[in-house]
């Protein structure tokens, strides 16, 4: 509360000099009673002061000292720890900048400041506006006509002049107050408001004349839809005719007008070939002595390594284009055996764009003898035996493509679609078969869909037949055709049998391997519980026709019977195994690469515990090992990496050894004795009580 002040009533006297003496004199007892004391109050304040007890007794230095504080605007009650999804990093971040300010009141007004722009304008409508208000009237004065002026005498004329003076000293004295104006409001929009006329709504309609209706009613036989049928054929036949007469047409024109660019293109024809020869001939000497390593090397310290042998690196092919890609398959030419052929994609699903096919040389180390670009990743491939020139090749996107090197095509001369039964998943294989009863070339393929699908190429044309389809249970599609749900397997590899042509084995995501036949294809002939994950590669021996071999990305390798349900050897590699193959010259010997960059080559006939030979060929943790295959005729064997790269090893002569023969006896070759000797191994591992399925 204000203090409260003390107030007098003061009688205002006429205008005399006692009256103010007056006044003067009750100024001053004003002032006199305002007055206060000298600050004697204060000092006898201070010296009845009382000390607390527990205030402490500090000595002049503490007391002289200064303690600084440094006082900042940061906010105690501020969050320190506010976190934020932050979409680009995709993770949650801590935000760095807190606000530290602190509103202890807050209030919206309508008040403008007088020296802001809007203020200025206001006032000067203002003033403006009282400008051209009319200025105050003053009181009319009455005329005194002349007649009676005359009789008026002249001390009524002088009293009535004293009046008027008076009632103008009074008329300045009253001060009339100034009226304020409202300053409009910028904030008030109704006083600003402008008002319109609702524009009446309008209907508009129109009407038209139904379409004239007619009945229509016959009856139809079989001759009138054979008739119909063969008018709309016989018009699918002219659309099919009249491209090819356009074609023709263009062909004969672009003759006529290329006729110099044919001579250009004939001339490098020619020369073609030869610039071929050339190019061999300068790799050849460039990399002589890999090439003398290929044909005359044998390692000599293998004679003091009683079972370990050696992997001699050769060449290393490497393609640009192929830079960033895997190699996803590998194959020798069955006929050329310099020639194989390599496919470039991506396992990753996340990034799936290209690949590649490319077909290289052992005589040509640094480029490709054929190359084809793709829009999906092929993921596996296969050589005709046959007919070497003809490549079939797996996609991510389900489809399968059939290449023919001997045409100088960018594409491939097959392809499977979306009409013609193309799979829905990526093509994990496919092979080769003999040609059927009507001597067409095909093959099969299976994909994660769960379709083991058989193709043949008719003409123009790829007709696929679904062969069978594979369950998780190990039962076909036919025995679910009740259930509202059908649950379907991945498929991941197959390999058909080397004499029984309709018997094949099936390899699974699951990690089982299914025996199958074309023949019975309603149910599996036998399932092995093989592999905890997915089975990676499968492969028939190359002698013995009961033995198969399996790996897995459970770190093992397994050697079966098919006869028996459980494996006769398991290897534990400590690695993930991305591929395994058997050797083409023993029954006993095979190689398998893993992803910690190495190769493993075992001989049974040597040592059933143990790889004769295990050698790193990239670094683990740059490169990861993918594929590997075995030459048919010469002791090398190819490794393909997940950077593109494929490199090619020699093995030394403790890794292609033959079994020690007594002397005097001829050395027995040929399927029977390699098949006899696998015999003699198997004996010590199977299990008498155990009966054959």
């Amino acid at each position: 509360m204000p203090p409260k002040q003390r107030t007098r009533s003061i009688n205002i006297l006429p205008s005399t000099p006692t009256a103010k003496i007056l006044t003067k004199k009750y100024k001053k007892d004003d002032d006199d009673a305002t007055d206060v004391g000298d600050g004697d109050d204060w000092n006898l304040g201070k010296a009845n002061l009382i000390k607390p007890a527990d205030q402490l007794d500090l000595t002049e230095q503490e007391l002289k000292e200064e303690i600084t504080r440094v006082l900042t605007a940061n906010n105690p009650h501020a969050p320190q720890n506010i976190v934020r999804y932050s979409f680009k990093e995709r993770a949650y971040k801590q935000v760095p900048l807190i606000s530290q300010m602190a509103i202890h009141f807050s209030l919206d007004g309508n008040l403008i400041h007088k020296d802001s722009d809007e203020a200025k304008r206001q006032m000067s409508r203002w003033e403006f506006s009282e400008e051209e208000e009319p200025e105050a009237t003053s009181t009319p004065i009455d005329v005194i006509p002349s007649e009676s002026a005359e009789k008026i005498d002249i001390e009524d004329a002088e009293e009535l002049a004293d009046a008027k003076a008076m009632e103008e000293e009074e008329e300045k004295e009253v001060i009339k107050p100034r009226q304020e104006r409202k300053i409009p409001n910028q904030f008030n929009y109704s006083e600003r408001a402008s008002q319109t006329f609702t524009n009446p709504m309008r209907g508009q309609g129109s009407q038209t004349e139904p379409p004239p209706r007619a009945r229509f009613s016959s009856t139809a036989d079989q001759s009138e839809i054979f008739d119909a049928y063969e008018e709309e054929l016989a018009k699918q036949m002219i659309k099919k005719e009249k491209p090819k007469i356009q074609s023709a047409k263009k062909d004969e024109k672009s003759k006529k007008k290329l006729s110099s660019i044919e001579t250009m293109g004939d001339d490098i024809s020619r020369i073609g070939k030869v610039a071929k020869i050339v190019e061999r001939m300068v790799n050849q000497n460039s990399s002589d002595d890999i090439a003398q390593d290929f044909k005359y090397f044998e390692d000599p310290s293998d004679e003091f390594r009683d079972q370990e042998g050696t992997l001699l690196p050769l060449w290393k092919f490497f393609y640009e284009k192929a830079k960033r890609l895997a190699v996803t398959g590998m194959c020798w030419n069955p006929r050329y055996h310099d020639l194989f052929t390599v496919a470039h994609g991506s396992y990753d699903f996340m990034k799936q764009n290209r690949g590649v096919l490319l077909v290289h040389s052992l005589k040509n180390p640094t480029y490709p003898e054929y190359q084809y670009s793709t829009e999906s990743s092929v993921l596996c491939l296969d050589i005709h035996n046959a007919y070497p020139h003809l490549i079939v090749a797996g996609f991510y996107d389900g489809s399968v493509a059939v290449y023919n090197i001997m045409e100088r095509t960018e594409g491939p001369t097959y392809k499977s679609t979306a009409k013609s039964g193309k799979h829905s998943d990526p093509v994990w294989q496919v092979k080769w078969q003999k040609d059927d009863l009507d001597n067409k070339i095909n093959f099969c393929s299976i994909s994660s869909d769960g379709r083991f699908v058989s193709w043949a190429l008719i003409k123009n044309e790829i007709i696929h037949t679904d062969i069978i389809k594979l369950t998780l249970d190990g039962i076909c599609k036919d025995a679910l055709e009740n259930l509202q749900l059908q649950i379907l397997g991945c498929g991941t590899s197959f390999d058909f049998h080397k004499q029984k042509s309709n018997l094949f084995l099936v390899g699974t995501e699951e990690g089982k391997i299914h025996k199958c036949s074309k023949a019975y294809s309603r149910e599996f002939l036998a399932t092995y519980d093989a592999h905890h994950m997915a089975v990676d590669a499968l492969h028939w021996n190359t002698f013995h026709p009961d033995i198969f071999i399996s790996c897995s990305s459970d770190w093992t390798v397994k050697i079966w019977d098919h006869n028996l349900k459980k494996p006769m050897f398991t290897y534990d590699l400590n690695s993930p195994v991305g591929d395994v193959a058997w050797s083409p010259y023993s029954s006993t010997v095979f190689a398998a690469v893993t992803t910690a960059g190495k190769v493993h080559v075992y001989d049974l006939n040597v040592n059933k515990y143990e790889p004769i030979c295990e050698q790193a060929i990239v670094n683990k943790k740059r490169n990861k090992l993918t594929h590997i295959a075995f030459n048919p005729t010469h002791p090398i064997i190819m490794v393909g990496d997940e950077r593109g790269g494929v490199t090619i090893l020699k093995l030394s002569p403790n890794l292609r050894k033959q079994p020690k023969v007594k002397k005097g006896q001829e050395v027995q070759k040929g399927p029977e004795v390699e098949m006899a000797k696998l015999d003699k191994l198997l004996a010590l591992v199977r299990d008498p009580d155990v009966k054959v399925t």
